[in-house]
């Protein structure tokens, strides 16, 4: 009998991360997976999970957690799915330079760090899949999602050279690109909001978008976008990039994101600008 594939989740402490660890382990794949708090890492522990810590904002954790997965698997790593990630709701004008540097730690920097770690991992193996968890938003960019926006483009961008760069090595590089997904999104851009946004949002000339649109859909109860799907319906895209003998560059989920990458390619830019402006 044959050893179990191996593969190393990030941002599982809800939403699609713990969703795709729990679902893999059932599907029995040796899963570990990661959070970037102590507590969500025992949490999951408890729930039966490998769990390791890791924070993209915390380099020196990338490299221990990364470790201590290998140790887990005795130095086999079938796949990466690299995930988590968050917002910065607010007009690009407004949005200071530190909040920039702060965002691309947590949504870029951070997972070319591990990526780096996994692929020489990957090539004395002969094989790999790195999947990343991109966003509609990595090719179609709405309004006040300026930060998450340029993070998403940047990942898509890398992505994209690294599957040219490692074709023949038998690793396979992923982009997963979901629309509406049920998480703690909004939830956890509150935050940002209040530590980028809000110090200056008194003297912007988006003030009266702020205070009768943005924060109005920011702290609004929780309820489901029409095209909204679970978490689970990402977690159907990962099983076939990691699954299948020959996985596709790129998965859409939701339809939004099958709408936009249709217009996209059929539209030109100044009719495709109008259409995300009505979209937003």
């Amino acid at each position: 009998m044959t050893d179990p594939r191996t593969i190393l989740i990030t941002g599982c402490s809800s939403g699609i991360g713990y969703t795709c660890a729990h679902g893999l382990k059932v599907r029995g794949w040796n899963v570990v997976a990661s959070c970037r708090r102590a507590a969500d890492v025992s949490r999951l522990e408890g729930e039966g999970l490998n769990c390791v810590l890791i924070d993209y904002e915390d380099e020196p954790s990338i490299h221990a957690g990364f470790e201590e997965a290998l140790d887990l698997t005795g130095g086999r790593l079938d796949a990466l799915f690299n995930n988590g990630a968050y917002g910065i709701p607010g007009m690009t004008e407004d949005l200071p330079t530190d909040a920039l540097r702060q965002i691309f730690e947590a949504n870029f920097f951070g997972w070319h760090t591990l990526t780096s770690r996994a692929i020489p991992v990957m090539r004395e193996a002969g094989a790999g899949r790195i999947v990343q968890n991109s966003s509609v938003l990595g090719f179609a960019a709405l309004p006040t999602r300026g930060a998450y926006n340029a993070t998403k483009f940047a990942l898509e961008g890398l992505s994209d050279t690294l599957r040219i760069e490692l074709h023949g090595t038998g690793i396979h590089i992923v982009l997963i690109e979901p629309g509406p997904i049920t998480s703690k999104i909004r939830e956890n851009a509150r935050g940002q909001y209040e530590k980028w946004i809000a110090p200056i949002a008194d003297h912007s000339p988006w003030t009266d978008f702020y205070e009768t649109t943005l924060k109005e859909r920011l702290y609004a109860p929780y309820s489901k976008d029409k095209y909204e799907l679970g978490p689970e319906a990402v977690l159907r895209k990962l099983v076939h990039a990691i699954e299948s003998p020959r996985p596709n560059p790129r998965y859409y989920v939701t339809t939004p994101t099958y709408f936009a990458g249709t217009m996209k390619r059929l539209l030109p830019t100044r009719l495709f600008d109008a259409l995300l402006r009505r979209s937003s």
